[in-house]
């Protein structure tokens, strides 16, 4: 870990999620900064090309536009005419950079208008229009009645893990923010549901003993040591403040007795509504913009309150190591994983389907890999039809934990996905009826508010007992998902017999198929289609040009 006191810092080993950034709520002032230099010099000259440039460097050169060839005569050159003066906002959304321009109005990647009411009204305020404009506020939703049932379900949420944010002043604004907390509750709050149809869990810290079920001593003192600092880093992009401890501790404590208390019947389910995320908090270690393990504590939670078998389903776009590592030697934790991972190329690059559990728990580590971006809610829903919930069943739980990232979904800026809002709902509602619908849902990652926010709306209606609008009778995966399944279902089924049948007809039909890859052409081996394509196009003002042009090559 270092620390930054009076302007020092030093840089720590590891990498982690993304690029080191800032926090929103001090972007004010980078945007007022008075200028941004372009680049005088090309990328190329100093010898590094856009393809291996990472996203901060992408961040900082995606408006240079000019001319390949540099100019031999400069006898007229005046330094003053050279730096090209230009201011720059952030959206709050999803926090990409924008020229400052006189009609620019719209964010350039995800349309929202930059003075929009996301974070007073959540989703349901207009991205069209400032949050003062009376257009802002049509979206809106008739209550549903308070009913004795409603309150059935139990929400944790406090304000002071807002206070958990990156303090030096980055060239981006950092994507694990206190607005992600902000626009989930004022989307709750706009919609009835809390305040209002949940039951509220008094807030506490979690005590040193709680956390030594799931983490070593010196996670815990590492975590406590940064609420002497100004600003302390545990990764490039694992900030903390002088709150982040009391943070932390809130979040586990949330959703230890909110475990707690679904266990007890106190309450049928809940959500935790918390930060900082959790699951790639290890024993040890603290990364991936996570500092304790709230899962693992709350599955811990759920065992003390008498839960012999817990179940914890993670829907993050990346894998959750901490968890696994934490619960890969345990017979009374199964551990199932959905994400990105591409060979272990996409972040943290842990999660094969071949990591199954060690120590006599084999089969107990359940990581279904996708390798490739954009995956959607049919090769999701596919995935828990043919895998998940088979094995979920044979396991019989006693409590059941989501492990909720929102990155999946659809716009989001780092996951690079495609699951819906009804996809979430879908798979919180099949999830519902496991271990008695006994199911507490844990906020993990997500950085687009909208998709946040909406996502997270949706998954609370089901705990409230209503129905997504759409079934899932008739769902095709595709064919790299379904190549996914049967390579999982291939490796488990010694573990799960439940999956011999699923995987013997789906082999049978598509096996030949879809486990023959096809011998790569030297263009797909340099990066085809995805190759050719500008670099600032996947992240700047042709974002949408990228998508709409490549998307169905790179599927």
């Amino acid at each position: 870990m270092s620390h930054f006191n009076g302007g020092q810092t030093e840089p720590h080993l590891r990498n982690a999620e993304s690029v080191a950034t800032s926090n929103p709520d001090l972007s004010s002032d980078a945007s007022n900064a008075p200028f941004i230099k372009q680049h005088l010099v090309k990328q190329q000259k100093n010898g590094k090309r856009k393809g291996d440039m990472n996203l901060e460097e992408m961040y900082s050169s995606q408006f240079d536009f000019g001319d390949e060839e540099d100019e031999d005569d400069d006898s007229d050159w005046d330094p003053s005419d050279t730096i090209l003066e230009c201011q720059k906002w952030f959206c709050r959304n999803c926090t990409m950079p924008n020229i400052e321009e006189d009609d620019n109005e719209f964010c350039n990647g995800c349309l929202e208008n930059r003075l929009s009411g996301i974070l007073q009204r959540g989703y349901l305020a207009c991205s069209l229009y400032p949050a003062d404009d009376p257009r802002a506020n049509e979206n809106e939703v008739s209550h549903k009645r308070n009913t004795a049932s409603d309150n059935l379900t139990a929400v944790g949420f406090d304000e002071r893990m807002l206070l958990h944010e990156e303090v030096m002043l980055k060239p981006h604004p950092h994507p694990e923010r206190p607005d992600r907390l902000r626009a989930i509750a004022a989307s709750f709050a706009a919609a009835g549901i809390f305040p209002g149809r949940c039951h509220p869990i008094p807030a506490r810290e979690i005590t040193q003993e709680e956390l030594l079920k799931v983490h070593s001593l010196e996670n815990i003192e590492a975590v406590e040591d940064t609420s002497h600092v100004l600003s302390s880093y545990f990764t490039p992009d694992t900030y903390a403040n002088q709150y982040s401890a009391t943070a932390a501790r809130l979040a586990a404590g949330l959703c230890f007795d909110l475990a707690a208390a679904i266990c007890s019947g106190k309450v049928k389910n809940g959500f935790a509504l918390v930060r900082p995320p959790g699951h790639h908090a290890g024993v040890k270690q603290a990364m991936g913009f996570c500092l304790h393990n709230n899962a693992a504590v709350a599955a811990s939670a759920a065992q003390a309150a008498g839960a012999k078998k817990v179940l914890i389903i993670d829907w993050d776009v990346h894998h959750g190591n901490g968890t696994q590592e934490i619960f890969e030697k345990s017979k009374s934790v199964l551990y199932i994983s959905l994400h990105r991972h591409e060979g272990g190329k996409f972040y943290p690059g842990t999660g094969s389907a071949h990591e199954i559990g060690s120590m006599g728990a084999e089969g107990y580590c359940v990581n279904i890999p996708w390798s490739r971006g954009g995956v959607g809610d049919d090769d999701y829903i596919f995935a828990f039809q043919q895998i998940v919930l088979p094995i979920a069943a044979e396991f019989d739980p006693d409590f059941t934990i989501i492990s909720a990232g929102f990155d999946a979904a659809r716009f989001d800026p780092l996951g690079g996905c495609d699951v819906s809002p009804i996809g979430y709902a879908q798979m919180t509602q099949m999830i519902c009826a496991l271990s008695g619908g006994k199911v507490l849902v844990i906020l993990e990652g997500g950085y687009n508010l909208r998709s946040i926010s909406v996502s997270a709306t949706f998954v609370i209606k089901v705990l409230l007992g209503e129905s997504p609008q759409e079934s899932v009778d008739q769902v095709i995966p595709t064919k790299s998902g379904l190549r996914t399944v049967l390579e999982v279902q291939q490796i488990q089924l010694k573990y799960w017999p439940s999956l011999e049948p699923m995987f013997s007809k789906l082999h049978s039909e598509w096996g030949p198929y879809v486990l023959v890859k096809k011998k790569e052409s030297k263009k797909e081996k340099k990066g085809g289609a995805k190759a050719n394509a500008p670099i600032w196009w996947k992240w700047g003002r042709k974002r949408w040009l990228y998508r709409l042009s490549y998307r169905k090559k790179l599927s």
